[in-house]
């Protein structure tokens, strides 16, 4: 049985991968980090959590069942924001970008998403308590869970590259625009993304 936000929460040691479209059509993988919300779209999809896995599995070329893939997109992964949590010890953007780079012939992984893919990737701000991690590079306020635009694609996915079975798995916004959202405010996620992706 499905929780929705009325009896679901965010917390520590959960971790949901879900998936986005915006309204000009791109993809992204939003990574709730424990204290993103969910949409309540998603929340309502009968057995979400297994739809969830299938597509990540397809995300990451590991499905038993859906193994026809869409070929490399042979594009970039750009860095936009960071978390100041996850790279602490990195000084500076220049040396992330540089990490980056080493990353795009490497196996699959987050890092070449962007580049191999098309996806957008989104990240929650994460932490043991409110303050501890900020998205580098923002200059507004923010707080857990707002989910901030980690790294971007140069040649962008499309419904078009899932298998029509996992389709409806995917929440749409007619408001957000990934190539300028910087920053999603957790508080409204529903009304970022109101339903799901339907023929």
């Amino acid at each position: 049985m499905n929780q929705l936000k009325t009896s679901w929460e965010p917390g520590f040691g959960t971790i949901y991968t879900w998936f986005g479209m915006d309204k000009n059509g791109k993809i992204a993988v939003m990574v709730n980090n424990c204290w993103g919300w969910l949409p309540n779209a998603l929340l309502s999809v009968n057995d979400f959590e297994n739809l969830l896995d299938a597509l990540n599995e397809f995300k990451w070329e590991e499905s038993e069942i859906y193994t026809h893939y869409p070929p490399n997109k042979d594009g970039e992964t750009l860095l936009d924001l960071y978390s100041s949590l996850v790279y602490r010890d990195i000084k500076s953007k220049v040396e992330i970008d540089s990490w980056i780079n080493d990353k795009q012939f490497e196996p699959l992984s987050e890092i070449n998403l962007p580049s191999r893919k098309g996806f957008f990737v989104y990240h929650s701000i994460e932490g043991d308590n409110p303050g501890q991690d900020y998205p580098v590079g923002y200059n507004g306020d923010t707080k857990m869970g707002d989910y901030f635009r980690y790294l971007m694609p140069t040649i962008y996915a499309s419904i078009e590259d899932f298998p029509e079975e996992l389709r409806h798995g995917i929440a749409m916004s007619d408001t957000v625009d990934f190539t300028v959202d910087r920053l999603l405010d957790n508080d409204k996620i529903d009304e970022y993304f109101p339903r799901m992706y339907k023929e």
